[in-house]
């Protein structure tokens, strides 16, 4: 007895288990071989689009058939077998090989030539279905993109509002991805290790499963989270309208530590020494481990192509109090500093409405050049590639432009409060190093060097841009290294000829002159102007 295989398909899964065209082509297939007498052997159901090869359950089909283990098949509908015509040569050539394929809803014989172009020609015309159909849909993707909606499903952190709305921040998981983005910045998570932490503090995806190293790595790399939706396969990029979750600059610093060349929390710590992991070899990157020998604490580079670069904990402390004696300050200069701190914050709301027209000249101008990239792209002069990359980094720009105008317009004193942390970590930074306890002291490294870095014997230690100018402070206006003892008279104990006081540790309780408090006055007023300056321009966030 001849038997026959019979094949049903829908095009995604969620057709297949709430919808009921299965069941439908299943019913009319059974009629149709009760009407023609063909004995089914084997159903194959399938729930994959057949706009693409490479269907696993079609493709296992049509090999049992060409093994002979049926005679033929049954499917209810040309497009319900191919809707690509690579699909339709392979269903095609089943017939020219001798095995039987019937169409429940198309009387077509294609062993006859007539038949075989009548099954052509609706072929074609099931692939060209799909494939304006996908026009269509790519249209309408693009579409929702340049309107700043996200036309995909929300990201964890945020909720699906609704078609064609924004993705709002979901309050639960929302607040939770804000802080992985924070932890893992610091250096002192791997993905492993962060994962578990905020399994811990309850982050569900909302398929309800614990979240993975997988999954997180994935945020941690999405754009979409400080306003940026970026489409992988073309590498374009477009502004969201929905409400970021972090700042661009946190979604650098994530960039910089998840490419570093060693995760320096992945690697287990059995004890912690004040220098661990915050001084790198310059030769190799890597960080200097801290090892104890002979009741000493040495820091040395474990790469064999740097074997002589070791140094003695007390070495690295004496270069980082030599860097930092500078920002000893005597309680007259923290006054100083206190009063025209508090008449910067009185200026700030006044100044608003200028730093706001300057932000929109900023913008107006990366608008600009973004539309005379778009013509140079029209015009062929620029290939996409580089078209993609340009647009995406004026995107990133326009958006840190105009997160800097929500903070302005949020609080317009919110430049003078970093400043105002900068001053006190000035006030407070040598004090903290000198009896703070080990998690102080490398809370001190790390908000005040810019770089710590080894290379042989020698250090190569440097301050922060803003703190080197308050340690250099008592060499600014004169140039005079500071010295324990005046080169002439004793009545020059304070000052030099033009009246520049030497700041050192021998001198930090003595009586300042007049003419060190007219100095330092002018001075720390200057400091806190191009601090000001730089925090509105460079600096960004002030360490904490």
């Amino acid at each position: 007895m001849k038997t026959y295989f019979a094949y049903t398909r829908v095009s995604t899964q969620r057709q297949g288990e709430q919808g009921v065209s299965l069941q439908e082509q299943k019913a009319e297939i059974e009629r149709y071989a009760a009407q023609k007498g063909l004995a089914i052997s084997m159903w194959f159901e399938e729930r994959e689009t057949a706009a693409k090869i490479g269907r696993r359950i079609f493709t296992d089909m049509l090999k049992r058939l060409r093994k002979g283990e049926a005679q033929g098949v049954i499917i209810h509908k040309i497009d319900r077998s191919a809707r690509n015509l690579r699909d339709w040569v392979d269903v095609a050539q089943l017939a020219e090989d001798g095995i039987e394929v019937y169409f429940t809803r198309e009387s077509l014989d294609l062993k006859s030539s007539s038949g075989r172009l009548a099954a052509d020609v609706q072929a074609v015309v099931a692939s060209n279905y799909v494939r304006n159909l996908r026009e269509e849909t790519i249209k309408g993707f693009y579409g929702r993109l340049k309107q700043g909606i996200y036309p995909m499903p929300a990201p964890i952190g945020y909720l699906n509002a609704g078609a064609g709305k924004p993705k709002i921040i979901d309050p639960v998981c929302g607040p939770l991805i804000r802080e992985a983005f924070r932890l893992y910045s610091t250096g002192q998570y791997s993905l492993r290790s962060l994962a578990a932490e905020l399994n811990r503090r309850g982050l569900r995806p909302r398929r309800g499963t614990r979240v993975s190293a997988t999954t997180l790595a994935d945020a941690l790399s999405n754009p979409f989270y400080y306003g940026l939706m970026v489409v992988k396969k073309t590498n374009q990029s477009f502004l969201g309208s929905h409400k970021p979750l972090i700042s661009r600059e946190l979604f650098e610093q994530v960039k910089t530590t998840m490419s570093g060349k060693v995760n320096r929390a992945s690697v287990p710590i059995r004890r912690e020494f004040l220098f661990g992991r915050l001084v790198c070899c310059q030769n190799c990157g890597r960080s200097l481990v801290g090892e104890m020998q002979k009741g000493h604490i040495y820091y040395r580079c474990h790469s064999s192509q740097c074997p002589s670069t070791i140094f003695r904990e007390e070495i690295l402390d004496q270069e980082v109090k030599r860097m930092i004696t500078g920002l000893q300050m005597h309680p007259k200069e923290v006054a100083v500093l206190d009063r025209y701190a508090s008449h910067k914050e009185r200026q700030a709301v006044a100044d608003k409405d200028r730093r706001v027209a300057s932000i929109e000249l900023k913008i107006a101008a990366v608008k600009d050049r973004l539309n005379r990239l778009t013509d140079i792209y029209i015009d062929g002069n620029i290939d996409k590639d580089a078209f993609n990359e340009r647009k995406k980094a004026l995107l990133s720009e326009r958006l840190e432009y105009e997160d800097e105008m929500g903070q302005l317009n949020a609080d317009p004193t919110s430049c003078l409060r970093r400043m105002q942390e900068y001053v006190e970590l000035v006030k407070r930074l040598y004090l903290q190093y000198e009896v703070g306890n080990l998690q102080e002291k490398r809370q001190v490294l790390e908000a005040s060097m810019s770089n710590r870095s080894a290379n042989g014997k020698n250090l190569e230690f440097k301050l922060k841009s803003a703190l080197s100018e308050a340690a250099q402070r008592p060499n600014v206006r004169f140039g005079g290294p500071p010295r324990l003892k005046a080169r002439t008279s004793s009545k020059r104990n304070h000052t030099n000829q033009e009246g520049a006081f030497c700041l050192n540790k021998g001198q930090q309780g003595e009586a300042f002159s007049e003419t060190f408090s007219a100095i330092n006055q002018d001075f720390w007023e200057l400091w806190v102007d191009r601090l000001c300056d730089k925090l509105n321009g460079e600096i960004g966030q002030a360490p904490t």
